[in-house]
C-alpha cells in the first residue's frame, strides 16, 4: 500500500437516510484514515435496499481502491451488506466455525435460547478467504478483503462497535498492506480559528510533501495535523519532529495540547502534575462542565464537587450570593460569576473554584444579548473573570460547550503561569 490510496465510506442503513440516526461511523473513520495517510474522497450513504446498495458498490469500485462499509452486517432482514458485497466482487459465503461458536457463547451466557436461529446464524456467514475481524464489542464479525484491485472492509454499524472495531483491526490490517510507515500528530488549539491556522502556516502547507500539514476545525477549537511517512516509525518521527517544534513556537500559548482529546484533557494532566482540585459553580451551562470532566477515568481526584445554581434562588440558598447583588448586578454579571467561583471554593476547600453565568437562549434578559456569558476562576491568587459574546445566533448547546472550553482554558493557563485575559 505504498502508493497514496483513494477510499470510499459506503454507510449503509435506511435509519440514516431518514435522519433517525447520525451518521458519526463516517466522521469517525474519516479522521482515523487522514492519520494514517489515506484519502476519503467520497461518502456515500444508501438504505436498506439490495438493488440501490448494489448501484453504489459500483460506482465505489470505480473511483476508489479502497472501499469501506459501516452497517448491514447483523440478523435482520435488511441486512444484507455481506450478501450484496460479496455478489459484486463474485465471492461465495460460507459459515466460520469459530465465530458461529463465538456468536453461540454470546447469546447463551445473556440467557438466550440455546438453539440458535437461522438469522443470527447469518452473521457468522464470511466471504471465502477474507480476514475476519472479531466482534469483541458486539456479536456481527467484521473481515477484509481484496480482489480486482480494490480493498474492502466491512464493519458493524453500530457506533461503539464500529470505533473500537476499526482501530484495533482495521487500522492494523491497512498498516500490514504497506511497507511504509506514516505517522500522524495533533497539535491542538484553542483561540485561533481554522482560517488564522490556514493563513499563519499557509507557505509551509504548500512547500511540504512529506511531512505534511493541515489545519481542521472542531465545534469550538482547532488542531494541525502534522502527517510523515518513512521507513519506519521512528524516521517518521524524526522527520516530523522540528515541524512539531516550529508550529508550537509560532502558536506559542494557544497550544494547549498535542495529541489531547479535549481541553478538559490537558486540564486533568495538569492537575495530577501540580497536585490540585478545583470545584465549580454552574448556571447556564446545566452542569457541563461536572460532565465533561468526569466523563474521564480519575476525576474525582482532581474534581470535588458542583453545584448547578440555574435560579438566582439557587444561587443566593446554596451558594450564599447576596440577593441584593443579583438585585442590583444582574445574575449575568462579572460580579455574580466572581462570587460563585469564590463560594465554590469556599464551600469545597479546593485549590481552584469555577463559576459560569450567562445566556444560552433563546431568550435575552433585556440587557444582554443570547450567547454573554461570563467565567471566573477564583484562586489563591486571584479571581479572574472573563466576558464572552459567543453569538445570539448559535444554539444553546454550542453556548454552554465554547463556555465550557473558556473556563478549562482558564484553568490551564493558571496552571501554567500563562497570561488569562479579562
Amino acid at each position: 500500500m505504498d502508493k497514496v490510496h483513494n477510499a470510499e465510506i459506503l454507510s449503509v442503513g435506511t435509519e440514516i437516510l431518514l435522519g433517525h440516526t447520525v451518521n458519526t461511523d463516517a466522521s469517525d473513520i474519516s479522521q482515523m484514515l487522514s492519520e494514517i495517510g489515506i484519502n476519503v474522497k467520497y461518502h456515500t450513504v444508501v438504505g436498506d435496499n439490495p438493488a440501490r446498495l448494489l448501484d453504489c458498490i459500483e460506482i465505489a469500485k470505480s473511483r476508489a481502491d479502497i472501499i469501506i462499509s459501516t452497517g448491514g452486517l447483523g440478523p435482520t432482514c435488511d441486512d444484507l451488506t455481506k450478501q450484496t458485497l460479496a455478489k459484486s466482487f463474485g465471492l461465495e459465503l460460507e459459515m466460520n466455525e469459530y465465530e458461529r461458536s463465538c456468536l453461540y457463547d454470546y447469546l447463551t451466557n445473556r440467557g438466550y435460547s440455546k438453539e440458535m436461529t437461522e438469522n443470527n446464524l447469518q452473521q457468522a456467514m464470511l466471504p471465502v478467504g477474507c480476514t475476519v475481524f472479531h466482534n469483541d464489542w458486539g456479536t456481527a464479525p467484521g473481515c477484509a478483503f481484496e480482489k480486482d484491485g480494490v480493498i474492502v472492509l466491512m464493519l458493524p454499524g453500530p457506533p461503539k462497535e464500529c470505533n473500537a472495531m476499526f482501530k484495533a483491526c482495521a487500522v492494523p490490517y491497512l498498516r500490514s498492506l504497506s511497507d511504509e510507515q506514516i505517522v500522524s500528530h495533533a497539535i491542538h488549539v484553542f483561540g485561533m480559528s481554522e482560517s488564522a491556522l490556514d493563513q499563519l502556516f499557509r507557505d509551509e502547507m504548500n512547500a511540504m510533501t512529506n511531512p505534511t500539514m493541515a489545519p481542521y476545525a472542531k465545534e469550538s477549537d482547532c488542531l494541525l495535523q502534522i502527517t510523515a511517512k518513512a521507513g519506519s516509525a521512528e524516521e517518521a518521527e524524526e522527520m516530523m519532529k522540528p515541524v512539531i517544534e516550529h508550529c508550537c513556537e509560532v502558536l506559542g500559548d494557544v497550544v494547549f495540547g498535542i495529541d489531547v482529546e479535549s481541553v478538559e484533557e490537558r486540564v486533568m494532566q495538569l492537575l495530577s502534575e501540580k497536585k490540585m482540585t478545583f470545584s465549580a459553580a454552574e448556571s447556564c451551562t446545566g452542569g457541563e462542565l461536572a460532565k465533561r470532566f468526569t466523563d474521564m477515568p480519575g476525576a474525582s481526584e482532581f474534581f470535588l464537587g458542583g453545584v448547578t445554581t440555574y435560579t438566582n434562588g439557587a444561587k443566593a440558598k446554596l451558594l450564599g450570593i447576596d440577593p441584593g447583588l443579583i438585585e442590583a448586578k444582574g445574575a449575568v454579571s462579572r460580579e455574580v460569576a466572581t462570587q460563585m467561583a469564590e463560594r465554590v471554593r469556599a464551600l469545597l476547600g479546593t485549590d481552584m473554584g469555577v463559576g459560569v453565568t450567562g445566556l444560552a437562549g433563546p431568550d435575552g434578559d433585556g440587557v444582554h444579548e443570547v450567547g454573554t456569558v461570563f467565567v471566573s476562576l477564583a484562586t489563591k491568587d486571584g479571581t479572574f473573570v472573563r466576558e464572552l459574546h459567543v453569538g445570539d445566533r448559535r444554539t444553546r448547546s454550542y453556548i454552554r460547550r465554547v463556555s465550557g472550553n473558556f473556563v478549562f482554558d482558564m484553568m490551564r493557563r493558571y496552571m501554567m503561569g500563562l497570561k488569562i485575559e479579562q
